[in-house]
């Protein structure tokens, strides 16, 4: 077999198509960075604000630094089966590692001074799989996309000259955002429980789910306590920790235990808005049980090299169209890639 020789416009052709993909590649580097676009939200840009809020903390995560390490399991009934082929919701057991955590980059934060509480979750699976999620004990998210969420950050840091929020900078983003008066209203009646055991955690991203079939639903789901609410007390607010000595001292007496109740959505419900709640009528599953059984400091907890990016998903869960979830994948490891080094000793 004769091959032509190539001439040399053609070889020029060719080696500048080599020379090309490799700078295509630092082109979309550099656009991911926000190198070349310093207007566009970056995640580096989130974590800095994030930062500026919280304060520097080296080796700590830049939200939801404070926090408890748990283990445990998830007990799955086979309920959700139906509607999701991933293995974790197979009749059985699946081990899982976990974390309670207050909002916020102040890992000295009074416990009673955080609203806003969260639990993550790493469930083990067959193969090699994992599922992770972080929830909030919440109804509905505050904002609906990550540049209002990247807003509300600025509005919200503190005024060198007083330490505390500007009001008149918080009231002029309300205006701006008036899709934040739910979530207002909601906070403003809102009084915290007494224990992370009595807390209802909510996944407030929506999901697909895939069965079998390959059929989908959009759903979120919650982490439903087994343990009666109670109100923060007058001596919770004397304990800077109360809820970690609270969760040992629970946890020395016996297993802590949710229901994972999955929310099936209709087709007309919106997956894209995460500060938007379904109607409650809307059908739900039980799918089994987290049953958890030990606590550790997270300095020596098994959580603590863990980024709790909420799209490591398994087979048969899949992503929605919410855009909060791509930001919170890239700052989530933003802030991993950052405190791991500085735990190392490299604080950069």
């Amino acid at each position: 077999m004769t091959t032509t020789p190539l001439t040399t416009g053609q070889k020029i052709a060719r080696l500048a198509l080599v020379g090309l993909v490799p700078l295509v590649l630092i082109l979309l580097f550099l656009w991911v960075g926000g190198w070349l676009t310093p207007q566009r939200l970056t995640s580096d840009k989130l974590i800095t604000v994030l930062q500026q809020s919280g304060g520097e903390h080296p080796g700590y995560r830049r939200n939801h630094a404070k926090g408890i390490c748990v283990t445990g399991s998830f007990l799955s009934n086979g309920n959700a089966s139906a509607i999701s082929r991933a293995s974790v919701f197979s009749p059985g057991e699946t081990p899982v590692t976990g974390r309670f955590a207050l909002a916020g980059g102040n890992p000295a934060a009074p416990d009673y001074a955080v609203p806003v509480r969260s639990m993550a979750l790493a469930f083990q699976l067959p193969g090699g799989e994992q599922w992770r999620t972080g929830m909030n004990a919440m109804p509905f998210f505050p904002i609906s996309t990550v540049e209002d969420f990247y807003e509300l950050q600025v509005a919200t840091l503190p005024d060198p000259a007083t330490g505390k929020p500007n009001p008149e900078k918080f009231k002029a983003f309300i205006a701006k955002h008036p899709q934040m008066l739910p979530f207002l209203a909601w906070s403003k009646q809102y009084v915290p429980s007494s224990s992370w055991a009595s807390d209802r955690f909510n996944g407030l991203n929506a999901f697909r789910f895939i069965n079998r079939s390959g059929e989908t639903h959009l759903v979120r789901w919650s982490m439903v306590p087994h343990a009666s609410y109670q109100p923060i007390t007058a001596d919770d607010k004397n304990n800077s920790n109360f809820l970690q000595t609270d969760l040992q001292q629970r946890l020395a007496q016996g297993p802590l235990k949710w229901d994972l109740l999955i929310t099936v959505a209709h087709a007309e419900d919106d997956g894209s808005d995460a500060a938007k709640s379904w109607p409650a009528d809307r059908k739900t599953i039980n799918a089994g049980t987290l049953v958890l059984t030990s606590a550790t400091a997270q300095a020596q907890g098994s959580c603590n090299d863990i980024n709790y990016d909420p799209l490591i998903l398994p087979d048969g869960i899949a992503a929605s169209d919410d855009p909060l979830l791509n930001a919170r994948s890239s700052a989530y490891a933003k802030s991993y890639n950052a405190r791991t080094r500085e735990q190392a000793g490299e604080h950069l």
